[in-house]
């Protein structure tokens, strides 16, 4: 509900950093919760995209890619005009397995450790883009691996079902 408040401005307007409204293109640019904005080093924003049936990084397809190319882009470019740091000082990742099902692509600063950014769960957007560029349905077939921490639900069931 949090990510709708969002997107529909219930909540958080104010802190928008950039909005394209297209409703198959767009999203919305926003510092992330954990971020203070007091200091560049832990930067840390989120791109909502409008797109409600986009869940994670599985749904994408190569009919997504003017949406991820414009997420890339336009983030890209309102965090430069916003806070000065250039694209080539960011890491742009989706997470797999996402906090929240609603497609959303992380913007950190390079050399800020955030949570859940290294390899096991971040996929870059660059390598995302071009991945669906040679195959339309490379996420639906590619097997993903990922991180789950003991106390989570998910570990239960692949430890019932004698995988772990």
């Amino acid at each position: 509900q949090w990510v709708y408040n969002i997107l529909e401005k219930k909540a958080e307007a104010d802190r928008i950093v950039h909005e394209n409204p297209d409703p198959s293109n767009g999203f919305v640019l926003v510092p992330d919760l954990k971020w203070n904005q007091n200091q560049l080093d832990d930067l840390y924003l989120i791109a909502l995209v409008h797109r409600r049936e986009i869940k994670s990084l599985r749904d994408l397809t190569a009919e997504h890619l003017p949406l991820l190319r414009n997420v890339l882009q336009e983030g890209k470019e309102a965090i430069a005009k916003r806070f000065g740091v250039p694209g080539s000082q960011l890491r742009i990742y989706l997470h797999y397995q996402p906090s929240y099902h609603h497609l959303h692509v992380h913007f950190t600063a390079l050399g800020y450790d955030a949570p859940g950014s290294s390899v096991e769960r971040a996929h870059l957007l660059a390598d995302v883009i071009d991945n669906l560029a040679m195959d339309s349905t490379y996420y639906q077939k590619r097997a993903l691996t990922f991180p789950l921490r003991a106390d989570e639900p998910l570990f239960k069931k692949f430890q019932e079902a004698g995988k772990v």
